[in-house]
């Protein structure tokens, strides 16, 4: 579980076959073989770790529904480790689960996103929405997207201060949205 509050700006080193190796310093403090992190909003498992980088395998299931097949060597990346009970939690509860992924119609401040379908009946004005792992507030809703504000700070911290219209981003729309409706539609089944 995540909060969506990115922790450090890392740096893909390497993109082979299904092995990503990320340059980090922060998150690797504390990390160990089998531990999450969050690489732009997708929960990735440590398999390989040393002084200022770490790796994980990244399965089929995971490139085709997210953007991390796209990356190349150089291309900078959120992270965030878990959260800790005890933590504060500032921003939203976040799985690293990737719903869609998104394309940047407008750059920030007023980042513009299109969206799947399926998944803006998740999305509403004032509600969370994750954006590359970054817990965000919904401005606005639209016929084929959303609208986020992106303060100078965020912009400078992740990687969304650097999308241009045509970048594919990671999308987590708000899990408690999914499970009600879940709930709705087997409640309106059940005799």
């Amino acid at each position: 579980m995540f909060t969506g509050l990115v922790e450090e700006l890392g740096t893909v080193a390497r993109h082979q076959g299904e092995r990503l190796r990320i340059e980090a310093d922060l998150v690797t403090v504390d990390a160990a073989i089998g531990d999450s992190i969050a690489v732009s909003g997708t929960c990735l498992t440590v398999v390989a770790l040393g002084d200022g980088w770490w790796e994980a395998d990244v399965v089929d299931e995971t490139f085709s529904r997210t953007a991390l097949g796209d990356l190349v060597a150089g291309d900078p990346v959120n992270l965030e480790r878990p959260v800790r009970v005890g933590d504060r939690l500032g921003g939203h509860l976040v799985q690293g689960h990737v719903d869609g992924v998104g394309r940047v119609v407008a750059a920030a401040p007023d980042l513009r996103i299109t969206a799947p379908q399926d998944l803006l009946r998740y999305v509403v004005e004032k509600g969370s929405i994750t954006i590359d792992g970054v817990s965000l507030t919904v401005a606005a809703v639209h016929d084929d997207g959303l609208s986020v504000a992106i303060i100078p700070h965020t912009a400078t911290v992740t990687t969304l201060g650097r999308r241009r219209p045509g970048d594919a981003v990671n999308l987590e729309v708000d899990v408690t949205a999914k499970h009600v409706e879940r709930l709705l539609a087997w409640h309106r089944s059940t005799p």
